[in-house]
């Protein structure tokens, strides 16, 4: 059963080729590549990227998620391990869900509402020692709690439509109540779930299978026999790869030119599937080392950079198209140009954003500045991305060097806050702009920020949005938000926005793109033809 709850529009361009009505093939191993090195951890609860995800998502059940068949629609959601979407009670503020019988964990035990309710209690309430990577996406919640074997109750703080967007979250994967208080570190560095498919193998830093898991609860699925997922960090590996036919895909996404190339000389032997991306890169200083305290020098990072010239260049090499603020664009709350020209490093005039920008270096003492720019070793878009702003920089005098490391050290240098400047992202498994901008709030509040300061105007800016139900409203109190985080006290500065760019074997069938590289992969759907 589903059910849709009108949050907001979404521009989405339509996949190449359309979707017919065929009847799925049952059998055969699917290969695909996951774009980096290896995962940070295993953990998806802890982490944020899809090299934890695109592992993972295969082995494990959610309680609710957006619609597979419609990965298109931010508001289209469908029970996992529910057994139909409920209606609230209590002015909005309790939800009530019931979880299917009969669901087995991979070990052959019977998952409850237990599992589901201390699976969301860690989410919202980690234990000592812990991470959830998205703590304040679950600021509304008040409590779970079981009231039977198949019953788990959400009581609300208070109303909002950006509940049900938070619990459909892709990396809420429901765990086993036992493992979690026998060692809530344990799903770091393995894996048990109840999800379509059996964990197989891991080879660090190289692959990782399953087997399908002939007691899923979804009647028919999966389809697939198997599937491996190749750990594939280089973009020129990923395209000979899927050339050569070893591998089938890799979801995350391409550049043109690599979609150009493989359309080139596969034809019809390859499909491509194209859309807007809630994926976004920013520079993030670090505000802990000087002087990156000084919001004149942060400020001045920003107005150096020239977007509107930048984004349509890149576009023609990289993953990125479109112009933004904090707020993905295909939103109603998103910022008009009009807008955006008023913040930092969006003015028009590039020449007078950069005599502002000497200026601010100069009254800050930070004239020829030198500093290090950390990145990760993925080459789309972060290294395109870096290039470019260190050129930018460049152009007022700064001297940046790039230090590019794998996907595990670079997430340990935002942790541990030891880099000068980094390059950031804000990538969301659902478009819900109301916690989406959530990133930009400090890092007591929101764990995935690696700004390394404390701003309670920031908190409190947010927290009126957050609790804004009127549309109008909610839209101006975006804007004076955005603006102070990226204008007054520029705590990051963002990057255009992505493009999702998808090449795949044709005989790959049963997966749809989405606005975001998290949602769908579980591969419960997919099947090959042939």
């Amino acid at each position: 059963m589903r059910i849709r709850y009108g949050m907001l529009g979404l521009a989405l361009m339509a996949a190449t080729p359309a979707f017919a009505e065929e009847t799925p093939k049952r059998g055969g191993m699917f290969t695909y590549m996951i774009p980096a090195d290896a995962p940070p951890s295993l953990d998806a609860h802890r982490e944020t990227t899809y090299a934890t995800l695109h592992a993972t998502a295969p082995f494990y059940s959610v309680l609710i998620r957006i619609d597979p068949s419609n990965p298109s629609s931010p508001t289209d959601y469908v029970c996992d391990l529910c057994t139909a979407m409920p209606t609230p009670t209590d002015d909005g503020k309790t939800w009530t869900f019931k979880i299917r019988d009969g669901v087995k964990w991979h070990d052959g035990s019977t998952l409850t509402a237990a599992d589901v309710t201390k699976s969301w209690q860690e989410l919202i309430h980690p234990s000592a020692g812990v991470l959830s990577a998205r703590l304040p996406y679950y600021a509304m919640i008040d409590s779970v709690e079981m009231t039977d074997a198949s019953t788990v109750v959400f009581k609300l703080k208070f109303a909002t439509s950006a509940f049900l967007p938070a619990l459909a979250d892709p990396f809420a994967y429901i765990y086993k109540k036992e493992i979690l208080e026998r060692d809530p570190h344990w799903y770091e560095k393995n894996v048990m779930g109840s999800g379509p498919f059996r964990f197989k193998d891991m080879q660090i830093g190289q692959s990782i299978s399953g087997e399908r898991n002939a007691q899923y609860y979804h009647p028919g699925l999966p389809y697939l026999d198997s599937f491996t997922g190749i750990f594939t960090p280089k973009q020129a590996v990923e395209i000979d790869a899927i050339r050569a036919d070893r591998a089938s895909m890799e979801f995350r996404g391409m550049p043109p030119s690599a979609r150009d190339q493989l359309v080139k000389e596969l034809g019809d032997k390859i499909v491509v599937q194209t859309g807007d991306w809630n994926c976004v890169n920013m520079i993030t200083p670090n505000h802990g080392k000087k002087p990156f305290d000084d919001p004149r020098v942060r400020r001045a990072l920003a107005l150096a950079i020239d977007q509107w010239r930048g984004a349509p260049a890149l576009a023609k090499i990289a993953n990125v198209r479109t112009v933004g603020g904090i707020v993905f664009p295909g939103s109603p709350v998103a910022a008009t140009k009009e807008e955006l020209q008023k913040i930092a490093g969006y003015w028009p005039d590039i020449e007078k954003s950069r005599a502002e920008a000497r200026r601010l270096l100069k009254e800050a003492g930070a004239e020829g500045l030198s500093f290090e720019l950390l990145n990760r070793n993925v080459d789309q878009p972060y290294k395109y991305i870096a290039t470019w702003v260190i050129d930018e920089w460049s152009k007022i005098g700064l001297k940046v060097t790039q230090k590019v490391v794998p996907t595990g050290p670079f997430f340990d240098g935002l942790r541990n806050t030891t880099f000068d400047v980094t390059v950031d992202f804000n990538c969301q498994g659902l478009i819900n702009p109301a916690m989406d901008v959530g990133k930009l709030l400090p890092h007591a509040v929101y764990s995935e920020n690696y700004g390394n300061y404390e701003d309670q105007k920031d908190i409190d800016l947010y927290q009126a949005m957050l609790h804004e139900t009127d549309p109008a409203k909610q839209r101006a109190a975006m804007r004076e938000y955005e603006t102070y985080v990226l204008d007054t006290q520029a705590h990051a500065i963002m990057m255009p926005w992505w493009e999702r760019i998808v090449p795949m074997r044709a005989y790959v069938k049963g997966w749809k793109i989405g606005p975001s590289h998290y949602v769908n992969q579980d591969l419960a759907t997919v099947w090959l033809d042939k």
